[in-house]
């Protein structure tokens, strides 16, 4: 028997590709525990996924045929899920009966119920834990199939990375830029590793050669995807057919805030004096590094009845009618005014928790929905709000007076400073308002990024009060912590400002239409006899607090000269503010065309277009040195024009082919002049073989002049398709001739 025979026929076991395997399935999961707690599930996926893996190896060393290895990775997969987790109704703790496979259906009913309508990162019920587990089995299974059967590691690839992006679609946030990387690197592995395996070995040089090259193409694409994909622009939410504009709700609203364009979102039209903000979730517990969107019970919005406006007996109630058309928002929660108490125009798939009064669905967009929301508003008057106490009474709010520890010290400090002067919890409140409206802070969205503070945590709220510099976000933040430090319950809102009037009308009633631009946070403090109070202390944005006194008086303190919410002039909602200076270099401003605008746009075409062009122009260059080189003389320049020119149209240059056997394919079967040919061949030869000092057979502008007819030939005989990839993307730039990537022939002879 032959070596090559004794290759092909000795078992592969392939333990790289195992291994390789094993390490790009766990690299898959990494950004699965930003959207799940870790807990049991994650030690109990990696180590089923080894556990198969090991089985699969073993088989398959052990002679099974690959069905028999798939059949025994799934027996294992059973039995072992009906172990962890159905063992209580199982035959020998490993053999599911009727009863386990029932409970299947609902475990996966369960667990999909609180993807669709938790909040991450959801907690590791029994339930998550069986799906990812059981799911991580099979994926395994299908995976060892596909790489260790059916040798087609790039198929394997594909389904790993659709995996690891599941995290990133269920919830908004930046790319991992490690779990990237792990990722990336696990699955090169896997592919080289599998390659290996089943490919007979080169020899020594081509082996060094390839591996160096593959090596330095893997580490190259890692690095610039690191490097250059978190300075890409950020794409801008459209109105496709798909899609739509998607937010933040755990405070993470800087990438949302700084979109490069503004999209309409929402638009509201009704019965109330000034149009109302408008609510997507509401945050109460403040964790290590940031605010955390309330989960509480549900119930079906059919089914679900209101309870008593809480106010007191003395205490006026406004209700209102407001209509809501939703243009463009992808997310699951519909932006609604508060306090609702009845909706119409919504369907069975929605549900309302009455802790908070928001409204989602488990599948449904909010994109597209119309409907009337009827709300039942406590109006006190500034007496009755001065009278009232900032308690819970006797609702129940987890974490609404909870402060964070370590808690920075200066906003315990401010806080006192600021309200020293205030009698009554409201005064109190409208006092730290006044404070953050005042001229002490400035709105930027760049200070926060610059600065390092650029989040809703303690930390970041301890450094905005330094910094007296940043978004609604940390105004939010600090005013809510600075309410508990003085004892009163808080959490944070967010949702869309009421927007701007559009100037249309529908049932007599002015439109008003929020964009991106009105996306907010705001925070909100609860009244014993009044309920959750909004505040806002966003300098220049929306309308600060101050209920109507119930006769002036001119003792009255003045907190902040912002109308009031129940005025009837209508709030700030515009955008965050600009430059003053911007404003009055516009062109917009003086009617004139903003030639600004379309700077960044000419820039990156211009600079798509010499990205694009930049193969072509070094590839034009590059021959135009050698083809003086060869005008000089050069032998080994006029021939490597020649090489050059077949490898970017597709033409196989061998590394084992003589020049003449070279010469002769090109000239038989693509066209190539023969006497030109013949004359750059024998060129070759002598420059090779001769004895030195032997004289050239040809002169060096005929070299000079064969090899580009040669070249020109090549090109009029190939495709057009051919023809153009040879000049915008030359292969010759980056394979070398009789590399193993230059072996593969890409065209056939005409």
């Amino acid at each position: 028997m032959s070596g090559e025979s004794r290759t092909s026929a000795r078992p592969r076991h392939d333990g790289g590709s195992t291994i390789a395997l094993l390490v790009a399935i766990v690299a898959a999961l990494l950004p699965l525990v930003t959207v799940i707690s870790p807990g049991l599930w994650t030690l109990l996926s990696i180590t089923g996924a080894a556990a198969l893996l090991i089985a699969g190896y073993l088989a398959r060393r052990f002679g099974l045929p690959a069905v028999g290895v798939t059949a025994l990775q799934a027996v294992l997969w059973v039995g072992g899920t009906t172990a962890v987790f159905f063992s209580d109704a199982a035959w020998l703790l490993v053999i599911p009966t009727v009863e386990a496979i029932e409970r299947v259906p609902l475990l996966v009913e369960d667990a999909s119920t609180a993807i669709a309508v938790g909040v991450a990162p959801l907690d590791a019920t029994p339930s998550l834990s069986f799906l990812i587990v059981a799911a991580i089995g099979l994926l395994t299974i299908a995976l060892d199939h596909v790489v260790l059967t059916a040798r087609m590691p790039l198929l394997a690839t594909v389904a790993l990375v659709a995996v690891w992006l599941i995290p990133s679609l269920a919830v908004r946030r930046s790319v991992d830029v490690w779990a990237f990387v792990v990722l990336a690197a696990a699955m090169l592995w896997l592919i080289r590793a599998e390659t290996r395996s089943r490919t007979s070995a080169l020899a020594a040089k081509t082996r060094t050669r390839v591996g160096a090259v593959s090596a330095t193409i893997a580490v190259a694409a890692i690095v610039i995807s690191v490097v250059a994909a978190p300075n890409l622009p950020p794409s801008v939410a459209g109105g496709g057919a798909v899609g739509g504009t998607s937010i933040d709700a755990s405070l993470e609203l800087g990438d949302d805030l700084r979109r490069p364009s503004e999209t309409p979102v929402v638009r509201t039209w009704g019965e109330a004096p000034t149009p109302p903000y408008l609510r997507i979730a509401t945050l109460t517990r403040l964790d290590s590094s940031s605010w955390v969107p309330d989960r509480g019970r549900t119930v079906p919005l059919d089914s679900w009845t209101a309870d008593v406006p809480e106010a007191g007996e003395d205490i006026r109630v406004r209700e209102d009618t407001t209509n809501v058309e939703v243009l463009d928002l992808s997310s699951t929660t519909l932006p609604i005014p508060y306090p609702a108490t009845s909706f119409d125009g919504l369907g069975d798939e929605w549900i309302v928790a009455p802790d908070n009064l928001t409204v989602r669905s488990a599948a449904t967009p909010a994109r597209g929905q119309q409907f009337k929301v009827v709300t039942t508003k406590p109006l006190p008057t500034l007496e009755q709000a001065r009278a009232a106490e900032a308690g819970l009474g006797g609702a129940s709010v987890a974490g609404a007076t909870s402060l964070p520890a370590p808690l920075p010290p200066i906003i315990r400090e401010l806080a006192a400073e600021v309200t020293a002067d205030a009698t009554t919890d409201y005064d109190r409140l409208l006092a730290l308002q006044s404070w953050f409206r005042g001229t002490s802070f400035e709105y930027s969205l760049e200070t926060p990024v610059e600065a390092g503070f650029d989040g809703s945590g303690a930390d970041a709220v301890g450094a905005f009060l330094e910094a007296r510099s940043g978004y609604c976000v940390h105004y939010a933040s600090a005013f809510a912590l600075m309410a508990r430090t003085l004892g009163m319950p808080s959490r944070v809102v967010v949702g869309f400002l009421p927007g701007n009037p559009t100037g249309e009308t529908r049932d007599d009633e002015r439109v008003y239409e929020a964009t991106t631009a009105q996306l907010h946070a705001w925070p909100e403090v609860h009244f014993e006899g009044i309920g959750w109070v909004a505040f806002e202390p966003t300098k220049s944005l929306g309308t600060a607090q101050r209920f109507n006194a119930e006769s002036v008086d001119p003792g009255d303190p003045t907190p902040s000269a912002s109308p009031s919410p129940t005025a009837s002039a209508s709030p700030q909602t515009s955008a965050p503010p600009r430059d003053p200076e911007d404003g009055a270099s516009s062109g917009a401003a003086t009617g004139g065309f903003d030639f600004r605008g379309i700077l960044p746009v000419l820039a990156w075409t211009l600079g798509a277009l010499a990205l694009v062009a930049a193969p072509g122009v070094t590839r034009i260059a590059r021959d135009a040195a050698r083809a003086r080189r060869a005008a000089a003389g050069s032998v080994a320049a006029a021939w490597r024009l020649v090489q050059d020119a077949a490898i970017d149209h597709g033409i196989e240059v061998r590394a084992a082919e003589s020049p003449r056997a070279f010469g002769r394919r090109l000239s038989v079967a693509f066209g190539a002049p023969r006497a030109s040919m013949d004359r750059l061949v024998k060129a070759v030869e002598l420059s090779s073989y001769a004895a030195p000092g032997t004289p050239a057979s040809e002169s060096a502008e005929r070299l000079r002049a064969d090899a580009a007819a040669v070249r020109d030939a090549l090109r009029e005989g190939a495709s057009g398709r051919t023809r153009f990839l040879a000049l915008a993307t030359p292969r010759s730039l980056l394979i070398r001739p009789g590399s193993t990537f230059a072996s593969a022939e890409q065209v056939s002879a005409p």
